[in-house]
């Protein structure tokens, strides 16, 4: 019938060009919108209908393009891509804004004794690693004996790593150790990642050719999906924890600020929110979330795996995970 909605659009894709940077941006500011967060189970629920619905070839009767590129995007927020499953709603891309600048904000605020900087590095970490688990690549479970080791291996790294960076600092000038907090970050974020996602690693993830076809796993392609991660984390750090401590380093010598140092916290809360508002899709950007490689990069088994299933595939894609 006239003015129904053509079943031929494609969702299983952004509805941007993941080609360009631009593209990518503009999706990742729509899965990473912190008010998603808060929409309700029911809400959830209904996107997911109205996607898998679309997607069987049924379309909801009144529906528009724009409400199905909408369902999509609140389906993409909450439900993992490969598994399908609801993801933990503190381990979404959704809540990536609110929780680090809650706590981003406490680590610049409280970096100057041991206690504090071991008790905000133990919480941003255990933060991390829900974030990490959550949005993983590939569709293998991990045991609950492979999560725990992965998290205090990955935990334990970091707060070690930021209470020897803050005992270097000591001697250095205070802008100096503002800055510590950020390089523990960065340092522990080459922690983290690759043990939350060590499973991948050792057993590889799936990889499949430009029609989403699975042609095996290949722990290469698990190596260059968890390098472009953690660059992207670091990068989301950068502008959050380098800027506001320049900032905070001249409004501390403000009579207002001398005069109520309790908007200390709140003030330096407001920038890394400020900051990951863009940094955090932006950098989610910087690499295609269906990443690829050539054939002839993958292991040798594999290789003759896919010349025997699939001899005119030259490049395979997956997942590479957030």
């Amino acid at each position: 019938m006239s003015g129904e909605l053509s079943l031929d659009i494609n969702i299983k894709e952004p509805r941007w060009d993941q080609g360009t940077f631009m593209g990518r941006a503009k999706h990742f500011f729509m899965i990473t919108d912190p008010r998603n967060v808060l929409l309700s189970s029911e809400t959830l629920e209904g996107a997911r209908d109205i996607v898998e619905n679309y997607r069987a070839g049924r379309a909801k009767a009144g529906l528009t393009e724009d409400e199905l590129w909408r369902a999509k995007y609140i389906y993409d927020s909450a439900f993992h891509p490969d598994t399908g499953e609801k993801m933990f709603v503190i381990g979404r891309m959704s809540a990536q804004v609110p929780m680090n600048m809650t706590i981003t904000g406490c680590m610049l605020t409280f970096y100057r004794t041991t206690p504090a900087v071991v008790f905000w590095q133990w919480v941003n970490q255990s933060f991390n690693a829900v974030v990490n688990y959550t949005n993983r690549s590939g569709d293998a479970p991990m045991t609950v004996n492979q999560l725990g080791a992965a998290y205090v291996s990955a935990t334990t790294g970091a707060v070690v790593t930021a209470l020897g960076l803050k005992s270097l600092a000591k001697h250095l000038p205070p802008i100096v150790s503002r800055f510590v907090p950020f390089a523990a970050v960065a340092a522990a974020n080459c922690i983290n990642i690759p043990f939350m996602r060590q499973r991948e690693l050792k057993y590889g993830i799936p990889v499949t050719d430009e029609n989403g076809n699975r042609l095996g796993e290949s722990p290469n392609a698990a190596k260059q999906a968890i390098a472009q991660v953690v660059v992207s984390r670091i990068g989301m750090a950068v502008p959050a924890m380098a800027i506001p401590p320049v900032i905070m380093n001249a409004l501390e010598q403000k009579a207002f600020m001398k005069r109520f140092p309790v908007l200390n916290a709140p003030v330096q809360v407001g920038l890394v929110g400020l900051c990951l508002v863009f940094a955090t899709p932006l950098c989610c950007a910087l690499f295609p979330q269906k990443s690829s490689m050539s054939v002839r990069s993958l292991e040798a088994e594999l290789q003759d795996t896919i010349r025997q299933k699939s001899p005119h595939t030259t490049t395979v894609y997956f997942n590479k995970g957030l």
